[in-house]
């Protein structure tokens, strides 16, 4: 049998089989559920040998954790053929909720960093919009961020993770469904496509799949695979934005994205209403815990502005701001209410590019901002824009020196 690169070396007498050896050999059992060995998980507190007879410690996160056997043979298979050993004990204990918590982190940093392939460029920037709860207009500020980025130039892809709840391809008024062909020698998604200004989006949606009245009862393993295929077999462009319109909450979808795309940064929306930052800030929590960096929140319906100009705050006030400070990231621009806004989306035609209400003024402001600031686009293949650090820093040093008249 041929050794494996984490086996314990062969060993021909029993003063070889010691703790360290046995723990050694017991990395090459892999936690079927969480993809990570049982030694780098936490999972053997202890190793204890007397003579020839092995007793392994092995804390499961629940007592009745279903893959219990299969651990039980991984490890006995494992212990039982290293040389010197006559006997294997597992004894059986349950993680404390530190412990737990512990082990889910190291997963979803392991998952972080064996991420696999997908077709997005590396240059590309990853903007996952995302909410705690749904009825807050994720969608809508998705869509609106996106026309403005590719009225500004950009080329911008759109992909609706909102599987079950699609409502991208009416809000941009396209419609058509996507077709397939070879690409690079296997077939590929072809994107929907719409000139915007001087860029392009490029839309990936199951609403160009199934009509729009049709329900989709898809469980979560189908939903994440779902946007697994989007990623991954989709012919997307050279991308400057890929913007993730996500589901609301925290559930397959959301770690799905974490493991597949681990450089996607998040921007999250919610509305003024204590009840829902409180909920959306779940979404934030989510965001830390799968090592996501939340970049901003946008706080969406943040009064109502009548037609007068008169503004009224029905949903309360002061949740945006409240949520941006307890996730310590800016606020990224508040969009209040209009009749314009709604009649857009309504329209398939985004307020941020003709309106000239209060609402397009302050989500062209979030676009520039995001451009300009939180996430500007990356100029090579995996090179970082230095307008948005040395250069900039360059910049304002040099203009400190001019005032000074050195």
């Amino acid at each position: 049998m041929a050794d494996s690169p984490d086996a314990a070396p062969a060993l021909g007498d029993t003063a070889a089989v010691t703790p360290e050896a046995i723990t050694e050999a017991l990395r090459s059992v892999i936690d079927p559920e969480l993809g990570v060995d049982i030694v780098t998980l936490g999972m053997v507190p202890d190793v204890a040998v007397q003579g020839r007879d092995v007793t392994v410690t092995i804390k499961l996160t629940i007592g009745g954790c279903p893959l219990r056997a299969e651990i039980k043979r991984e490890v006995t298979d494992r212990v039982s053929v290293h040389p010197g050993v006559d006997s294997v004990h597992i004894e059986w204990g349950e993680m404390t909720p530190e412990e737990r918590s512990k082990v889910m982190s190291t997963a979803r940093w392991n998952a972080r960093e064996n991420a696999p392939d997908t077709a997005i460029a590396q240059r590309t920037r990853v903007l996952a919009i995302a909410s705690g709860k749904g009825g807050v207009g994720k969608s809508s500020i998705t869509v609106n961020l996106a026309a403005g980025l590719a009225a500004a130039g950009h080329t911008v892809g759109v992909l609706d993770a909102d599987i079950w709840g699609f409502s991208v391809p009416r809000l941009l008024g396209m419609s058509d469904r996507m077709d397939a062909h070879e690409v690079d020698g296997r077939p590929r998604i072809i994107p929907n496509r719409r000139t915007v200004g001087d860029g392009v989006l490029e839309v990936v949606s199951t609403g160009f799949l199934v009509e729009e009245s049709t329900a989709l009862m898809w469980r979560g393993l189908m939903l994440t695979k779902a946007v697994e295929q989007f990623l991954r077999d989709v012919a997307w462009g050279d991308l400057d934005y890929l913007l993730i319109d996500m589901p609301p909450g925290t559930g397959d979808v959301q770690m799905g994205l974490a493991r597949l795309l681990p450089r996607t940064e998040m921007i999250v929306v919610t509305t003024p209403a204590r009840a829902a930052q409180t909920v959306a800030q779940r979404a934030a929590d989510m965001a830390a815990r799968s090592f996501l960096p939340v970049i901003g929140v946008i706080e969406n319906m943040s009064a109502f502005v009548c037609e007068h100009g008169t503004e009224y705050a029905l949903f309360g006030s002061g949740g945006g701001a409240a949520l941006a400070d307890a996730v310590n990231v800016p606020l990224l621009g508040s969009i209040p209410m209009e009749a314009a806004l709604a009649a857009g989306g309504d329209d398939g035609e985004p307020v941020v590019l003709h309106g000239e209400g209060p609402a397009a003024t302050a989500l062209r402001a979030v676009v520039d901002r995001v451009r300009a600031d939180v996430a500007p686009v990356r100029g090579g293949d995996d090179a970082v824009d230095m307008s948005g650090c040395s250069a900039r820093l360059l910049d304002a040093v040099n203009a400190a020196l001019d005032a000074a008249d050195v």
